[in-house]
């Protein structure tokens, strides 16, 4: 087994606002983070008083990004794509572990794959 932790289906469910939550979260600190307007400011006052308002902003922004992944982690739910906002869910199934799959703004869990087959692989629940 590669995971401690297996959801069933209404668990993975239970998850969703917090894990769509936690995903909008994680966008906005990297916007701030990849934001040119911020890294200019950055650059311009880093050499003299080490960033500033601007090094603050970014550090806070990386920080926001590295609690979400971290709070994902610890809930062994795997973000697979930030962008897509693609997420996997351990679970059991017929005595194998497989993912529950699961892509921000879909309505519910409808599908799942094997551990290696990856979003291709995706099948109809």
């Amino acid at each position: 087994m590669r995971h401690k932790r297996h959801y069933t289906l209404e668990q993975a469910r239970a998850e969703l606002p917090w894990v769509a939550a936690t995903l909008g979260a994680m966008r906005r600190a990297r916007s701030r983070l990849s934001d040119e307007e911020s890294r200019r400011a950055l650059k311009a006052v880093a050499p003299g008083n080490g960033g500033g308002g601007a090094g603050k902003s970014v550090g806070d922004a990386f920080l926001e990004l590295r609690h979400g992944a971290s709070a994902l982690d610890e809930r062994e739910i795997v973000l697979r794509d930030l962008d897509r906002g693609l997420i996997d869910f351990p679970a059991l199934r017929e005595g194998r572990e497989i993912y529950l799959c699961w892509i921000d703004g879909e309505a519910d869990i409808a599908f799942w794959h094997e551990l290696d087959d990856g979003f291709p692989g995706r099948q109809p629940l």
